[in-house]
């Protein structure tokens, strides 16, 4: 009886490490549909890759590009934001986490909540926002993702993330030019692919079907959330 409890509870965490994986590879595309919309459609910043908005910030003051500056700032801004109440709402990492914390699913219905509240302005603007409501549209975005960043960061999987991924392209050369088989590497390069194919999506449907951004966003979160919830009420809270 005692083998087959660990071995079920091994099964368990396998299923939830392999429920989490396709979760980041659904974040990651919300994450490049997102970042593509706020360049294309929402003032031509980023909405998670601060590094680039810190960059346009400082171009847009050395210009007197009021809109660039502003709008970069506003980013920079809700994504700090965001990023701080991810981590009061998802927690930290700790040593006795089930593989997905429950904690995780709270934020990321949040970040769900956000998306449709955008969403519902978006839409209401006939897929064109300006103006004010332009930079407050781009804001909610940037929170939503700084949300999605402090919520992976709870799985506590070193090199794990869906919004920076500079560090993800790096891991995944190194790992190549030090020699690791493909397979080591095979999730870092889906995380990758997805952040392509969603950045390539938002932008397809902002030139051909503008109302289908939003939902891009949404089905993408609501996949993830749906899978963290399964997660957690088919395999439970227990530890690592």
């Amino acid at each position: 009886m005692a083998t087959e409890q660990i071995e079920t509870a091994a099964d368990g965490r396998v299923n939830a490490g392999r429920a989490r994986d396709r979760a980041a590879v659904a974040l990651a595309f919300v994450s490049g549909a997102t970042d593509a919309t706020g360049l294309l459609a929402l003032g031509g910043t980023f909405t998670s890759v601060m590094t680039g908005n810190l960059v346009l910030f400082g171009s847009g003051l050395a210009q007197s590009d009021r809109d660039l500056y502003l709008h970069a700032a506003a980013a920079i801004a809700a994504f700090v934001i965001g990023a701080a109440v991810g981590t009061r709402v998802a927690g930290t990492s700790t040593s006795t986490d089930p593989v997905w914390p429950v904690a995780v699913n709270r934020a990321l219905l949040v970040e769900f909540v956000v998306f449709a509240v955008y969403a519902g302005f978006y839409w209401g603007t006939g897929n064109h926002p300006v103006g004010t409501l332009m930079a407050v549209l781009l804001a909610l975005n940037a929170f939503a993702l700084g949300m999605q960043s402090s919520a992976i960061q709870r799985f506590g999987v070193s090199g794990l993330s869906t919004t920076y991924m500079t560090g993800t392209l790096t891991t995944l050369v190194i790992r190549l030019a030090s020699g690791k088989p493909l397979r080591d590497v095979a999730h870092s390069g889906t995380l990758l692919i997805s952040l392509v194919v969603g950045a390539a999506a938002a932008a397809a449907a902002l030139r051909w079907a503008e109302g289908l951004v939003p939902a891009i966003q949404l089905l993408g979160v609501g996949f993830a959330l749906g899978l963290g919830m399964w997660s957690t009420r088919r395999h439970g809270q227990a530890p690592r």
